[in-house]
């Protein structure tokens, strides 16, 4: 799906993956900005995010109001984390542990002291730029760790792993706990 399309919708806030380089944020910038801050279209007429053309000043208050995070998920991105930062229109950025952690040869381990040194210097580094830091980790201890160093949203849980556990305590609950252990044991349904 394109930017503008997302954005034609009522999106504010958009995190863009995988960006690289100074050169790929701004692209991702210039990509939410109307002219001539950006590339954005300017059919807004026909955007439900105008409330199709209903909204004063739409076009200058929706840059001002766009919200644009990129997410750095490799060693690549965190070398040149200092120019990413530079970016005029990047309000944040989203660390990605476990394209990181599979980047610097530690696949599946986002907990590695390696990864975690790495970590903790760009968060301290985006905080510093005055951006925003996030992450998303399933460890509360870590999450603590990354709010006290500065991360402004850590996201640490995720819908499907939510329900997942809610479903398994459920069956626990009602069912024969020894097939649930079993079949997460062979990824088998019990069903």
């Amino acid at each position: 799906m394109q930017i503008k399309q997302l954005l034609d919708v009522g999106t504010q806030t958009l995190l863009v993956p995988m960006v690289q380089n100074a050169d790929e944020a701004r692209k991702a910038v210039r990509a939410t900005r109307y002219p001539p801050a950006g590339i954005r279209g300017v059919g807004s007429a026909l955007a439900r995010a105008s409330r199709w053309n209903r909204i004063p000043d739409y076009l200058q208050k929706a840059n001002d109001q766009m919200c644009v995070l990129v997410q750095i998920e490799t060693r690549e991105a965190m070398k040149n984390l200092p120019q990413i930062l530079d970016v005029e229109g990047v309000d944040g950025v989203f660390i990605g542990p476990a394209d990181l952690s599979a980047d610097m040869g530690y696949a599946g381990n986002p907990q590695h002291p390696e990864v975690q040194a790495a970590i903790e210097q760009a968060i301290v580094q985006i905080r510093e730029a005055g951006k925003a830091p996030g992450i998303l980790i399933a460890n509360e201890q870590l999450a603590k760790r990354y709010l006290e160093l500065g991360a402004l949203f850590v996201a640490v849980g995720v819908d499907t792993t939510l329900l997942a556990r809610a479903a398994e305590a459920l069956a626990a609950r009602f069912g024969n706990s020894s097939s649930i252990s079993m079949a997460k044991q062979n990824n088998n349904s019990v069903y």
